[in-house]
């Protein structure tokens, strides 16, 4: 009761005394490019959803995941530290249980955390601070092959119309968030005391396999067109993306792959805003939404065949950059835009200090509350770090900062790309003279605290470790936990 009492206090000085305790829900999709939302101008897919839920708070145009992969960003979000400060750089890397985390704060600050669906988290803590979690991951809770991805052609030539298991994992998801509010909603009409909920919904779309069901994959497959960008695989590559796009088999690919591909994604955008809208229109019928916060993003983005590149792990803006709305009535101004260059990172500290929940102990983000308060006027740094490892010696820092962008690639050369003048990056601008003092300004601030030798080491010792914990699991049949069953018949191309 203290810890509520002192939050009490804090949301009173913020908000004024007559305003309740604060709502939280966050929606956290997976591979979401933020190119790919109407709000964020695309003027094809179909997002009604999101871009109403802009239209009611701030849009973030600028910011980054702290990694292009999964596991390593949702693991870095969730304790708003860096892949390097919680050692967590792959898919089979396993976040320390005692790490707090988000959902750990909020919960110190008496707020009851649930989560209903994907978190992908490796190891024996499914729950890392959250009480409740109804629907889990459809994925193991233990390490397999996610680190080391085979060639990745026969994704993109199985591409159409059809359905994955992740868009039936997401129904579920949507069904048990709009249950949760439809409970609250009982409750309250029944007039019992309310507490303050903290609801975060794990979507699994609109990642790969590019599966979409039929009527929207035909809609979008008849009016897509192909990337902007598209890099001959020449010697004029940039080191690591020839190598990435040689290990992937992308030396070549067929424009009907690329545009099957590409429609599917686009299609499971619009079936993820779908359910979003579900969820949203929840919370308003149980007399929800003007007390709640609701914060949407994701891990990462998806490259969608521009640069002749699939899904994520580099640092061009399709993989790196992720989409933040954020709506809250009458404290976050409606319809407002924020340009400024952010972290995930820092939509952890925001929503902590909106619930006026403790920060955590080491986060490396800085809340943006007042910023966006202020629709992206006042003070603030606009840097943000995004980094990228692999047990092959692959060690990679991203420092974007005001206009550029810095990519530093370990035993390799750097590129630098004007992002504000060059969004879809076509002018490496690393060896231009002119761009000397930028190239040795943005290395420093990627090697400042960060040591990219032992970052390899200490990667290749996390990997042996999930190597052995793999075994194990697969020797003891380790249980499952808060594990959703995905079957086979649930994926299938027509």
């Amino acid at each position: 009761m203290a810890a509520r009492r002192e939050r009490t206090e804090v949301a009173d000085s913020q908000q004024g005394a007559d305003r309740p305790q604060p709502n939280l829900l966050y929606i956290h999709s997976d591979q979401h490019n933020p190119a790919v939302t109407g709000c964020y101008g695309d003027s094809l897919v179909e997002t009604p959803h999101l871009d109403g839920l802009a239209a009611r708070g701030v849009r973030c145009t600028e910011v980054y995941c702290p990694s292009p992969v999964c596991v390593a960003s949702r693991m870095a979000m969730l304790a708003g530290q860096y892949p390097s400060d919680i050692e967590v750089w792959t898919n089979s890397h396993i976040l320390d249980p005692g790490v707090p985390t988000l959902a750990h704060a909020m919960g110190a600050a008496g707020y009851r955390p649930v989560l209903a669906g994907r978190m992908h988290a490796i190891g024996s803590d499914q729950l890392h601070g959250y009480a409740e979690r109804p629907i889990g991951d459809h994925s193991s809770n233990w390490p397999g092959s996610g680190d080391t991805p085979k060639k990745m052609t026969a994704k993109l030539e199985r591409a159409g119309a059809g359905q994955s298991s992740y868009e039936v994992h997401d129904d579920d998801v949507t069904a048990e968030a709009v249950h949760f509010l439809n409970r609250l909603g009982v409750g309250r009409r029944a007039g019992l005391a309310e507490d303050p909920f903290s609801l975060t919904v794990g979507l699994m779309l609109p990642h790969d396999p590019y599966l979409a069901r039929r009527q929207g994959y035909e809609w979008y497959r008849q009016r897509i067109g192909p990337p902007t960008v598209r890099d001959p695989f020449d010697n004029d590559l940039h080191p690591f993306i020839r190598w990435w796009r040689e290990r992937n088999g992308w030396q070549a690919v067929s424009d009907e792959w690329v545009l099957g591909a590409r429609a599917a994604y686009w299609a499971l955008v619009s079936a993820m805003d779908s359910m979003i809208g579900q969820i949203l229109q929840a919370l308003i019928d149980n007399g929800l939404a003007e007390n709640t916060l609701v914060v949407y993003s994701s891990d990462h983005g998806d490259q969608m065949g521009e640069h002749d590149l699939w899904m994520k792990r580099t640092f061009y803006e399709g993989s790196v950059r992720v989409p933040a709305i954020l709506a809250w009535p009458g404290v976050l101004p409606e319809g407002a835009v924020c340009g400024r260059g952010m972290s995930a990172l820092d939509l952890n500290a925001t929503m902590l200090e909106a619930l006026a929940a403790p920060a955590l102990p080491n986060s490396r983000g800085h809340s943006a509350l007042e910023l966006l308060r202020a629709e992206g006027e006042g003070e603030w740094e606009d840097v943000a770090l995004s980094e990228y490892a692999l047990k092959e010696g692959v060690v990679q820092r991203m420092v974007r900062k005001d206009e550029w962008k810095l990519i530093y690639h370990w035993k390799e050369r750097p590129q630098l790309f004007n992002v504000a003048e060059d969004r879809l990056e076509q002018t490496d601008r690393a060896e231009d003279p002119s761009c000397r003092g930028i190239v040795e300004e943005l290395t420093g601030r990627a090697l400042d605290g960060w040591d990219p030798e032992n970052v390899a080491q200490r990667l290749q010792e996390r990997c042996r470790e999930s190597e052995m914990i793999r075994d194990w699991a697969r020797q003891t049949k380790a249980p499952e936990q808060f594990r959703w069953e995905a079957q086979p018949e649930m994926t299938f191309k027509e």
